[in-house]
């Protein structure tokens, strides 16, 4: 039997943006791994009619509804209350759960007493099962009641995803039918409408597996999503249509169920046991900071010139005047000699450089917005490359970045001979 989930967060502080809501993320993944098939996500601010309104609808669509949020005790909290109107159950005082809260406080605040609206957690909806809360005060529960299957959890990420975990799946175990498994493939040289174009045919009589494209900024994934008994036979389902995307893109696949590029750079950087250095203008540094938000980093990264004016190009790593004087701080010249400078400066097998126009108006040289050249520094020559990255300084930068880690890429797979 397969089940259909409505996940409902309780919460204004969501609508009004104050807050991410980080637990329906957490919660569809879980479930997946379930086989359960999320099909609605719904925020509710604190007023009891809207989250009524929204509960009666979720109740005609779904045959599992999870509620996160307001189970506190103020008076905003009031999700157990419209629950229980909702499905005709009434709110019964646990003094079991009661005692817990007693315990909770005296143990974390024994120097204040508890104020006894705290107790108000611990009206429950009669005949449910109680999921006791060990990492906050809100216990959590479920119950049946007309075919559909009710569970309500704390807000707060900790306590949620840890009540999800050991209390929540538990009790979904026996909905549980087969798994939900995804593999997703990072594309970068290619964007969204073109891929989509070589995909639309298969993709629209795909079933299971099914094919999804999504776009990010300057790259694309393909998200391979299969349901099966068990995790290996969804793999066996995704493995011959991830081989078929492969023989498609060729090249542009940089990695699969991998986070970044420069992820995918890292890993090859250890396992060739090779250095990075970084030279940027325009990018200001972006290219070192995403190296080095990543753990392990200090392993292969040297460090990093932000070169921003034409002296420190000069000064520090050694671009020669002329070519600044003939061609312009962005030319493939300048951006050649940035990344041998760093090379050299640096110490390091590998250099990347980035110099371009990030806007809002073009150049004293009349460069347009958006025209940067990305230059990859190694024992075998340097490579240049011309980019067109568009407009808006942020996009700008994060187009250049990639493309600077893509160079790396391609050199240490072999996809860039000199």
């Amino acid at each position: 039997m397969s089940h259909t989930a409505e996940l409902i967060a309780v919460g204004t502080e969501l609508l009004l943006g104050n807050i991410a809501n980080t637990d329906a993320q957490m919660l569809s993944q879980g479930l997946s791994t379930l086989g359960i098939n999320v099909y609605y996500h719904t925020v509710v601010g604190d007023n009891p009619q809207r989250l009524k309104a929204a509960v009666e609808l979720a109740k005609t669509r779904a045959d599992l509804i999870i509620t996160t949020g307001g189970l506190g005790p103020t008076c905003d909290d009031l999700t157990k209350n419209v629950l229980a109107e909702c499905f005709g159950k009434k709110l019964v005082f646990d003094e079991g759960s009661a005692q817990r809260i007693r315990d909770y406080f005296a143990r974390l605040h024994p120097d204040r007493p508890m104020t006894d609206n705290n107790l108000q957690q611990a009206m429950l909806p009669e005949g449910c099962t109680i999921f006791s809360n060990d990492w906050g005060t809100a216990p959590g529960c479920a119950f049946e009641s007309g075919g559909v299957r009710v569970i309500m959890l704390p807000g707060p990420p900790r306590e949620c995803r840890a009540m999800f975990r050991y209390r929540a799946i538990p009790y979904l175990q026996d909905l549980a039918d087969g798994v939900i498994v995804s593999r997703t493939l990072k594309l970068f040289g290619i964007g969204e409408s073109a891929m989509e174009a070589r995909l639309r045919d298969e993709m629209q009589v795909m079933t299971n597996p099914t094919l999804a494209p999504y776009a990010k900024e300057g790259e694309c994934e393909l998200r391979i999503t299969a349901k099966a008994a068990d995790h290996h036979q969804a793999i066996s389902l995704i493995a011959p249509v991830e081989a078929q995307l492969r023989g498609i893109f060729g090249d542009k696949v940089y990695g699969a169920d991998i986070g970044s590029l420069e992820e995918a750079v890292l890993a090859l950087l250890k396992g060739q046991k090779k250095t990075l250095g970084t030279a940027e203008s325009c990018t200001g540094g972006l290219i070192a900071k995403r190296m080095t938000d990543l753990p392990g980093a200090s392993a292969v990264f040297r460090g990093g010139v932000v070169s921003y004016s034409s002296e420190i190009k000069k000064s520090v790593l050694g671009v020669p005047a002329d070519l600044l004087d003939k061609y312009g701080a962005v030319s493939a010249q300048v951006a050649k000699a940035m990344a041998e400078g760093a090379r050299r400066v640096l110490g390091c097998d590998l250099a990347v450089s980035a110099t371009g126009v990030a806007g809002p108006d073009q150049d004293d040289r009349g460069n347009p917005v958006g025209l940067v050249y990305v230059a990859l520094a190694t024992d075998k020559g340097t490579y240049v490359r011309e980019v067109r990255a568009g407009s808006g300084r942020e996009r700008i930068r994060t187009v250049a970045s990639h493309h600077a880690f893509d160079l790396v890429r391609r050199y240490l797979t072999g996809l860039l001979i000199f």
